[in-house]
């Protein structure tokens, strides 16, 4: 269903913090270069990982600094809330602060009741260390551990404050706080779905009249000492230890799996007449959306027809045609199975289109970030009508029968619109459709 709205929605500012760095500009040079953001994980233990690798971000040290140009008020509270955040939620402040001063916003400049935040996370795991010390105090003479004095002898040890740093509804909370922005305030945690379906709700939200600008964006991390696990245990991951910048490779024949990595995104979104009115450099208009969850009975994920659910609706909620795509920005995740599919679904959904639409995929260069990736992609693609040139996907050398694409191919004209894909391993599928401004 399309938004009955004459309220546009317009894309004023970006922020990012990935393994290609934490501007658009370290991001568009990278893309431009063809270089990888993977490499040897040095933040976590690979001991009991089947790989070494990883894209990490690691720029972002979790210093105030990391959060742009900031007054004094500000930068104060948030220095001292860096306490009770997780690297994932100082991440994903960090990219709104940016995305703000991208914007050019700043408190006073904006209606705190008509601004506000939707974001999207993975569900953010604990550190182990977090729980050390009490686990140790619950062990008996032979090192077991006994539940029964939890209470009394291991909780007392955990930090109070232990949860504020791992609630995925944090980062929209510290964003609102720290910016006095009391407008409507969401979260969403759909693993890797979550960053374009924060974009969808808060596109609606402001398209409706009940917004001026909202602030989307969405966190994430497949690098962690837990959460690493659960992905080897759960994904497919890319094998081989010879180039670390060769192991993502969406696509392409000799892929075998899903890279892991970092990072966050966020994109400030405006209605037209309010970012007019105080001159804003508009990057893009959000035309469309699509959401989508399949499975079959057995509770299996049908990631085809989950794909091009959202495909087919992006393209009726934006009105956009077959041919006035200009790129679709895949999932990309490099698995042989997610590949295939997606690609189908693609196939499927511009099957009459008089020329194959151009395919591109940023997890190419910094494999997957979790719910951060959506948002990160959406910035490489506007990023690419910028300075219209489209980037191939790295390390696509040899085309698979199995994933029919037509493959963006260097120095590739973007076109003037672009549908960005994302899907979970469950089978939650969103998409976004973004147009240039005109």
């Amino acid at each position: 269903m399309s938004v009955e709205s004459n309220r546009r929605v317009v894309i004023t500012g970006v922020g990012i913090v990935s393994p290609l760095g934490s501007s658009k500009e370290s991001l568009w040079n990278a893309l431009q270069s063809r270089q990888s953001g993977v490499g040897e994980l040095q933040s976590i233990s690979t001991e009991n990982l089947p790989t070494r690798f990883g894209a990490e971000a690691r720029e972002f040290t979790g210093d105030i600094d990391n959060f742009g140009p900031l007054d004094p008020g500000r930068k104060k509270a948030i220095r001292k809330g860096l306490k009770v955040m997780c690297r994932e939620i100082q991440m994903g402040v960090a990219v709104a602060q940016l995305a703000m001063t991208d914007a050019g916003l700043e408190p006073g400049g904006y209606d705190c009741d008509r601004t506000g935040i939707v974001y999207g996370s993975d569900y953010i795991m604990t550190l182990p260390e977090e729980f050390t010390q009490g686990v140790k105090n619950c062990l008996d003479e032979q090192g077991r551990f006994e539940f029964e004095r939890w209470a009394q002898d291991g909780l007392p040890k955990v930090t109070p404050l232990w949860l504020l740093k791992y609630l995925p509804n944090m980062p929209a909370s510290h964003i609102a706080i720290y910016n006095e922005m009391r407008g409507p305030n969401n979260s969403i945690t759909l693993r890797e779905a979550s960053a374009n379906l924060a974009v969808a709700e808060a596109y609606t939200t402001i398209a409706r009249g009940s917004a001026d600008a909202i602030i989307a964006g969405a966190t994430g991390t497949r690098v962690h000492p837990l959460r690493s696990i659960h992905v080897v245990l759960q994904e497919p991951i890319a094998n081989g230890s010879d180039d670390p910048t060769k192991l993502s490779r969406p696509f392409d024949r000799h892929r075998t799996g899903l890279v892991l990595g970092e990072g966050a995104g966020a994109i400030m979104l405006e209605e037209l007449e309010t970012a007019k009115a105080r001159g804003a450099n508009i990057l893009g208009e959000v035309v469309g959306y699509g959401s989508s969850t399949v499975t079959d009975r057995f509770g299996v994920p049908q990631t085809e027809v989950a794909i091009r659910n959202v495909l087919r609706q992006s393209l009726r909620t934006s009105g956009l045609s077959l041919d006035e795509v200009g790129h679709v920005h895949a999932h990309g995740l490099s698995t042989k199975q997610c590949d295939a599919a997606e690609a189908a679904a693609i196939q499927a959904t511009f099957a009459e289109r008089t020329s194959p639409v151009p395919v591109t995929a940023a997890k190419s260069y910094f494999g997957n970030l979790g719910a951060g990736s959506g948002i990160v992609e959406i910035v490489a693609s506007l990023l690419a009508m910028q300075h219209g040139e489209l980037f191939p996907i790295l390390n696509y050398e040899e085309a698979d029968a199995d994933c029919p694409i037509n493959a963006a191919q260097s120095g590739a004209a973007p076109g003037n619109s672009f549908i960005n894909v994302n899907i979970s391993p469950q089978g939650q599928a969103g998409a976004v459709a973004i147009r240039a401004f005109a």
